[in-house]
């Protein structure tokens, strides 16, 4: 059987395997919400060895590092479509969250992170006092009193 060279459809199959397609990314897939006092994000990593996962945090920016380990190049492959190697992702998370404290857990092919809010960005309450009859709020009460000093 005589096989011709198609350059054009080998660059399509390097860029799909580089950038990937809506259909298989080549980059970590991820969701992310808010959950109550947190965030959680997911990272989908199928295949991958928890040892071979890397979670980093500089100041506000999580660096996500896991590894697929090549091919046993001794196998004769008849398909090779999942992407083989090192894999990384950048989160920069805003200032109301706590990286001190954000907790990691790897199961059943899924990466969670929960990052909990900072208490310094939590809603809270400020007390207000003056003298001479004006107007203060007051912490344990939902409407204005008046302080007379």
């Amino acid at each position: 059987m005589l096989m011709r060279t198609d350059p054009f459809r080998d660059l399509d199959r390097f860029t799909q395997q580089v950038f990937g397609t809506a259909a298989r990314p080549a980059v970590m897939p991820m969701d992310a919400w808010r959950e109550g006092e947190q965030f959680v994000v997911e990272f989908d990593l199928p295949g991958i060895d928890a040892d071979s996962l890397d979670i980093d945090i500089e100041r506000n920016v999580v660096t996500v590092r896991a590894e697929r380990p090549p091919v046993d190049p001794n196998r004769e492959m008849l398909a090779t479509e999942r992407p083989r190697g090192v894999f990384s992702r950048q989160l920069v998370l805003g200032e109301n969250l706590d990286t001190d404290r954000i907790e990691a857990n790897y199961a059943e092919g899924v990466l969670r992170l929960h990052i909990p809010v900072a208490e310094k960005a939590k809603p809270r309450k400020i007390s207000v006092a003056r003298g001479n009859g004006h107007a203060a709020i007051n912490e344990n009460a939902a409407k204005r009193e008046v302080i007379d000093a």
